[in-house]
Parts: C-alpha cells; structure tokens; sequence
C-alpha cells in the first residue's frame, strides 16, 4: 500500500472517528452506551470483553472536563464519579460542578435551595426532608459561605473536598469536627 493510500485511510478513519463523536454530543454515559452496544450488535461486531479493557482513568473534573471527548460531564457522571455519601457531601459537589464543570449558560458562583433540589433530581441523589435546610448545615460543616439572600458559595474547604477528598477509599475515615466544650462557668 503506499504512502498516498495510507494517508486516504487514515483520513478517512478520523473523519468516522469524528462523526461518531459527533454524533454522541451531548449524550450522558448511559445513553452514549446504549448507543455504542446498538451499534456493536447491528454491525455484527464482538464487544469488547469489558475484563480485558484496562479500567477507566479517572480525571479530576475540571472547566476542561468534557471538552477533551466532546461532550459536557453531567451532574450524574460527577456523582457516580465522587460517590458523595452525605448530603453535606453532595450540596458541595452541586456547587462545584456549578461553579467548575457546567456549561457556560448553566455556571453559578452562588446557589441557593431550588439549585440543590433541580441538581439532586438530576443526579439521582435522595432529596433531603427540608431542602431549605441543606446549605446552611452544609455551611455549619464548614464546606460553603453565605453570602446573603438564600445564596451559599462554595469555599475552600468545599473545594478540597471535591476535587481532593472524594471519592473516600474504603476504610478511610471521614475528618473529625471538634467542637467547643461549653462551660457553665464564667
């Protein structure tokens, strides 16, 4: 085969490469699954045995997140990824995918209740008993600041723990939070 014919197959594969990416644009996993084993079935081809494939790599998620394959993460592939186990937790990764990860129509620097509420939904988290007490314990725990209004920004702290502390390995002990011994006397 010569060099002219290669390059032509070459091209040809990346611009198939390209549609189907294409084509997969905002889909989330499950659906961009479903697709692909649709697609395996109807061409005839064995799915790859999904033991033999190296584990996923898992990328901190950053504003960058997505952009690299094509498509936008979801509110649910963040959580499925950090596996928050409190609603603490989970109050700070809405913030943060608010703040980071969201496309720029959807970004925040600030959320309120309803935010936690739509987000929660969206990412098949369990909604809490009084939802308009989520972010002000969640900013007792020390993971956001109020700034006014119903309004609660993620600090630091909240940060950290998302792109640092989650998604807790097994066996590995949540922080201890200290707090004041109150004395009776003065």
């Amino acid at each position: 085969m010569s060099a002219t014919q290669r390059k032509g197959k070459a091209d040809r594969e990346l611009d198939a490469i390209g549609a189907i990416l294409g084509a997969l644009e905002g889909l989330e996993g499950e659906s961009i699954q479903r697709v692909l084993d649709y697609v395996f079935e109807r061409l005839s081809i064995a799915r790859p045995n999904r033991s033999s494939v190296s584990p996923p790599v898992t990328m901190i998620p950053t504003p960058l997140a997505g952009r690299e394959t094509g498509r936008q993460t979801s509110i649910r592939d963040l959580k499925d990824e950090k596996k928050p186990s409190s609603l603490n937790q989970m109050a700070a990764l809405v913030a943060y995918y608010l703040s980071e990860v969201a496309s720029e129509g959807e970004r925040k620097e600030a959320i309120n209740a309803s935010d936690l509420e739509r987000y929660f939904k969206q990412a098949g988290f369990k909604l809490p008993r009084a939802v308009s007490q989520a972010l002000p314990n969640a900013a007792a725990a020390g993971y956001f600041d109020a700034i006014g209004n119903g309004l609660y920004r993620l600090n630091p702290v909240g940060y950290n723990l998302v792109v640092h502390g989650l998604p807790r390995t097994h066996g590995e002990l949540a922080p201890v939070t200290r707090r004041a011994k109150k004395n009776g006397r003065r």
